[in-house]
């Protein structure tokens, strides 16, 4: 399909890295103005100014999103200087490994923080403004955890929980005003983060583990950013006009096939 986003404006949180760069360039070479929020100025801007050296449209905003009046004050800046926000793709999230009782306060907290409020900031700054142009799409990145127990993941299961009822609870409240809202839900994908998190912990023994954690996809292996990055431009796209409310499993059969 031919998906094209041109004179559209697409906003993606966390897009310095990972699934949230891959959705960027991908949106980019499809025609939208992409705006990339993120809290790493280094890397946010480094993608950026890679889609620019493409020849393609974008533009950088450092963001905390767990701060609400700096999400609003972002918001605001980005509107006036691309007239409308017309796709809201909440990327942005951070990962923890524990279970209920080795999950300190201070890391419940800053899970939440990120990952729920964060989602909940930057839909908060934008739908009034989509309602007044008579529509947008909203699109969140959920996670296989919101809707299957995962071994010490209490706090992020607890975050991507929240996010796929926001997701729905959004949906029905704004059908009328043409406003749709999805959500994926990824397994494993083989990002940067990976690779960082296997170094950190299993120093030497990085493929073994790589191997060990692909095999929990029943398909055999990790996702692709790319794969998940071409799910999000359909859902977002008009071709995708009569979904909203549903979340959308990503995941190399984990959910259905294990369960």
């Amino acid at each position: 399909m031919d998906i094209r986003f041109d004179d559209k404006t697409a906003v993606v949180t966390g897009g310095g890295s990972g699934i949230g760069r891959a959705i960027c360039s991908l949106f980019a070479e499809s025609g939208a103005h992409v705006c990339i929020l993120d809290y790493d100025k280094e890397s946010g801007q480094a993608v950026c100014d890679e889609i620019k050296a493409g020849g393609h449209s974008c533009s950088f905003y450092f963001c905390d999103v767990g701060d609400q009046p700096e999400v609003h004050s972002t918001f605001d800046q980005l509107t006036s200087e691309c007239a409308q926000v017309d796709i809201l793709i909440n990327n942005a999230g951070i990962a923890h490994v524990g279970n209920l009782e080795n999950t300190a306060e201070e890391d419940f907290d800053r899970i939440y923080e990120v990952n729920v409020k964060g989602v909940y900031n930057c839909m908060h700054a934008v739908i009034k403004q989509m309602v007044e142009q008579g529509g947008g799409v909203i699109l969140n990145l959920a996670s296989v955890a919101s809707s299957v127990g995962i071994e010490d993941r209490f706090a992020y299961s607890m975050s991507k929980g929240a996010v796929l009822t926001m997701t729905r609870s959004v949906a029905k409240d704004y059908i009328d005003d043409n406003i749709r809202c999805n959500c994926i839900s990824p397994a494993r994908v083989h990002t940067p983060f990976v690779d960082g998190f296997l170094k950190e912990n299993y120093p030497g023994r990085e493929d073994e583990m790589f191997d060990k954690l692909s095999r929990t996809q029943p398909i055999g292996r990790m996702g692709q950013p790319e794969e998940i990055a071409a799910l999000v431009l359909y859902l977002c796209s008009d071709r995708a006009g009569f979904i909203t409310g549903t979340d959308y499993p990503i995941d190399g059969g984990f959910i259905r096939l294990n369960t």
